[in-house]
């Protein structure tokens, strides 16, 4: 996939999402295993973005697994935690 419309569609997703969007930044690399798209926001808009219990990132890695499906791409998210974040890690 020369055009990077899985990039373009999660930018515009997201800004659509956050209350800092003109902080979000999203990377794509392009390998063997497919397309991993890095995902860095304000560190006040991460709860936005990854949502209850996960519920609202599932439903972008679904909406990109679909785009990336159309495009015959395997399209993976990575969502990078920002510095100074205060979530405890899990034990």
């Amino acid at each position: 996939m020369t055009q990077s419309v899985d990039k373009d569609f999660l930018e515009a997703l997201v800004k659509a999402i956050v209350d800092h969007p003109d902080d979000v930044v999203v990377e794509r690399k392009v390998d063997e295993m497919g397309v991993l798209l890095s995902l860095r926001v304000n560190p006040q808009d991460m709860g936005q973005v990854v949502g209850r219990e996960g519920s609202t990132a599932k439903a972008i890695r679904s909406l990109l697994r679909i785009v990336g499906i159309k495009n015959n791409a395997r399209v993976n998210l990575k969502i990078e935690e920002p510095e100074g974040s205060t979530r405890q890690a899990r034990s």
